[in-house]
């Protein structure tokens, strides 16, 4: 028993690892986005925002594999199958896993932490450009044209009357 309690302990800390690199990708991807939006360069902002719905599908999926092996080991340790990694921690058996799945859960919350702080940027960024062009396009004293019955160009309001003569 005592060997797959540590085996059931290692598979979970390495998933917590993967899971943690996986959110320093995201950060990083994040980072990517704010730049870009900073720098104006809105060309490339779809690939940074598909990179970082990417790295956001990997991280749930990583989720969900901490959470199956969380409830494996909780069994394991005689805790509630769903039992979340702060209660696996505070009911790890004498030894180091206490510390060391409580210091993957600190860990996990800095990266957390550091994701709402850069996601709120990059929408306070996408809302100003959005009111910028807005405003722009509402500045813009458009004439636009179009072409009459005759073939000539003519303002929309004329070939709409055009138009309606013509019903």
């Amino acid at each position: 028993m005592m060997g797959g309690v540590v085996m059931g302990a290692n598979e979970l800390s390495a998933l917590l690892w993967r899971e943690r690199e996986l959110l320093e990708l995201l950060i990083f991807k994040l980072q990517e986005e704010q730049l870009l939006l900073q720098g104006g360069k809105s060309r490339w902002l779809q690939y940074a925002t598909r990179e970082v719905e990417q790295v956001l599908m990997l991280v749930r999926e990583a989720g969900l594999a901490r959470t199956v092996e969380v409830a494996a080991l909780a069994t394991q340790w005689g805790t509630s199958e769903d039992a979340t990694l702060s209660e696996l921690a505070a009911h790890s058996p004498a030894g180091p896993w206490g510390e060391i799945f409580a210091s993957h859960l600190k860990a996990m919350g800095d990266l957390t932490l550091q994701i709402r702080e850069l996601r709120d940027t990059n929408e306070r960024f996408i809302r100003a450009a959005v009111r910028s062009t807005q405003e722009t396009l509402s500045t813009l004293n458009v004439n636009t044209r179009t072409y009459d019955a005759s073939g000539a160009t003519a303002a929309p309001e004329t070939v709409a009357r055009i138009f309606d003569r013509n019903l």
